[in-house]
């Protein structure tokens, strides 16, 4: 099937966005745009939480904000309710393929509005296993193994009847195309993300940085970009600092913002660790990561890991933790994995490749990006695969719709038919009955 470049409304429809603070789905949907607006003839409209309704219509870019209260513990992020508000929109625009990028509500509000409007086509970007990253790792510390598992299930459960609604589903990596398939939910395929390699490259190198910061020593500069949060396992990253031997001469630089910053930044107190807040001019945000020497992360539930990709990029080697897509992510070559929640481990890991081949590292890094991740490649097989294969399979389905309908139809006219005939004949009878008693009548 081609695409009419012409022909399509795409719909973005996210609760993972904010305008401070945001991450790999923010960068998703600006590179999106970009992509849409640049090298098709599609409109893209696209729907995220605000503080206000807002709808700011700029020849094929619709952006469109849902009013929503901010989210406890991270206030750079906001949770839509208002499914009807969202409605409205979709049926105001009708857009012909509608791409659904978090798990939370807003998948059954596109999921409603196809029920009235059966031509759409809906695909969904599965970013984040939540019944293992949000409710499994969350409940765990907070009630426990046995409950966390089932919760988890439960979940699983949710993510199951969520998922098969959708005429397409992609991941980004194959472990969780196969996490997806043990849901019980098969059709899928897999989106490689991409990077901007010539905003994030290993030229932006500031040597003077380091001064700047007020960070002393002569050791490793480590940097770690995203959310401060639980999540994300940022505090774990402060565990790993103090376990660094006490002369290694290193700094840590956290960029970016969340609930867990306010402690953060008591516990490092007296450390040379500065936190820079979030940073969203992307040039700048460059700037910081290339003029590191080391990324760390934490992150254990990475589903793909643009952060990383764009420190690479930047001529980084990377330490992080043996799970998720990390694993796919940091070969040997390329950096250190150590165990889950091991501060000892990674501290270790940090030491052995700052004290090894550091150069061939980042250049190996560099051209582990260049080689094989682009948003050019990702939105080309976005749009000339995936949305294909998603739109084949609506039309399936609303031809099926149509069948059922007509059949339906069909016995519903046969019935009515039958009705009309038996109500005829009985009319007959009737009829054949009078004449004969008026006949009786008139013989006696």
């Amino acid at each position: 099937m081609t695409i009419d470049c012409n022909a399509l409304l795409i719909c973005d429809l996210t609760q993972s966005y904010a305008p401070q603070g945001g991450g790999g789905i923010g960068t998703y949907l600006r590179e999106k745009r970009a992509h849409v607006l640049e090298h098709t003839g599609h409109r893209l409209l696209q729907i995220v939480p605000g503080a206000e309704d807002r709808v700011v219509e700029n020849g094929r870019h619709i952006w469109v904000e849902i009013g929503a209260d901010p989210v406890r513990g991270s206030p750079n992020y906001r949770f839509i309710l208002r499914t009807a508000a969202v409605r409205a929109v979709l049926a105001r625009y009708r857009p012909d393929v509608i791409e659904s990028l978090c798990p939370w509500v807003l998948p059954w509000t596109a999921i409603d509005h196809r029920r009235a409007f059966p031509h759409t086509t809906l695909v969904a970007g599965y970013h984040t296993d939540f019944p293992n990253a949000h409710v499994y790792r969350v409940s765990s510390e907070l009630f426990g193994d046995m409950v966390a598992r089932g919760l988890r299930k439960v979940s699983a459960g949710y993510a199951e009847a969520t998922y098969r609604e959708f005429d397409r589903v992609y991941t980004l990596g194959r472990d969780m195309r196969a996490m997806l398939a043990s849901y019980g939910v098969e059709h899928v395929d897999e989106l490689a993300l991409g990077v901007d390699p010539a905003v994030f490259h290993p030229d932006r190198r500031d040597p003077a940085l380091r001064a700047r910061l007020g960070l002393e020593g002569q050791g490793p500069l480590l940097v770690y970009a995203g959310r401060l949060d639980n999540e994300k396992r940022a505090d774990r990253l402060l565990a790993m600092f103090r376990a660094l031997p006490a002369d290694s001469g290193a700094a840590l630089l956290l960029i970016g913002d969340g609930k867990l910053r306010d402690r953060m930044v008591e516990e490092a107190r007296g450390l040379p660790v500065a936190f820079q807040g979030f940073v969203g001019d992307r040039a700048e945000l460059a700037r910081l990561v290339a003029s590191a020497d080391i990324y760390v992360s934490a992150m254990a539930d990475e589903t793909f890991g643009i952060s990383v990709l764009e420190a690479q990029a930047s001529g980084l080697p990377v330490v992080g933790v043996a799970s998720g897509a990390m694993l796919e992510r940091v070969t040997p070559a390329l950096g250190r994995l150590a165990p889950v929640d091991d501060a000892d481990a990674m501290a270790r890991m940090v030491m052995e490749v700052w004290h090894g081949d550091h150069a061939a590292m980042r250049a190996a890094a560099r051209a582990h990006v260049i080689d094989r991740f682009s948003w050019k490649a990702t939105f080309d097989r976005l749009l000339g695969e995936i949305y294909p294969r998603a739109m084949d399979a609506a039309a399936t389905r609303e031809q099926a719709l149509a069948q059922h309908a007509r059949r339906y139809a069909a016995r519903a006219l046969n019935s009515a038919i039958a009705g009309i005939t038996g109500a005829m004949n009985g009319r007959v009878r009737a009829l054949e009955a009078a004449e004969g008693a008026r006949r009786w009548r008139q013989a006696g």
